[in-house]
């Protein structure tokens, strides 16, 4: 096993992936397998501090989950009101108001933090 320090910068990173490449076939229970779980947890650490994963844009989402579970945009007319709401929603063409907004994570299970973006929302008029 070889010298371990935390990983502080993107060169430190880049060795420490370049090793765990080495002992990714490490048999169960030796002491290279060890070492590749405390590479794991070093890069988990390292990844947890220094990359941030922002929510997907409200039509990705939407269009996501739409794949997800077999809708059609017909199916969305519920939701967001109308089938001209719909097609202007999903193109871009209009914004989510608030009760749009509401009615997609009620009904789809869309997480809030993927359509209550700044850009997304309406006022309700």
């Amino acid at each position: 096993m070889s010298t371990m320090k935390a990983i502080r910068c993107p060169e430190d990173l880049k060795a420490v992936l370049s090793r765990m490449e080495e002992l990714f076939d490490a048999k169960k229970g030796t002491p290279e397998d060890d070492e590749l779980s405390i590479l794991f947890g070093l890069v988990e650490a390292y990844e947890a501090k220094t990359v941030t994963i922002l929510p997907p844009d409200p039509i990705a989402a939407i269009k996501f989950r739409m794949d997800q579970a077999g809708l059609t945009q017909r199916d969305l007319i519920p939701i967001l009101g109308s089938r001209v709401n719909v097609s202007e929603v999903l193109s871009g063409k209009r914004g989510l108001t608030m009760k749009m907004a509401r009615a997609l994570h009620e009904n789809l299970g869309i997480p809030e933090e993927s359509l209550l973006q700044d850009t997304a929302i309406l006022c309700d008029n």
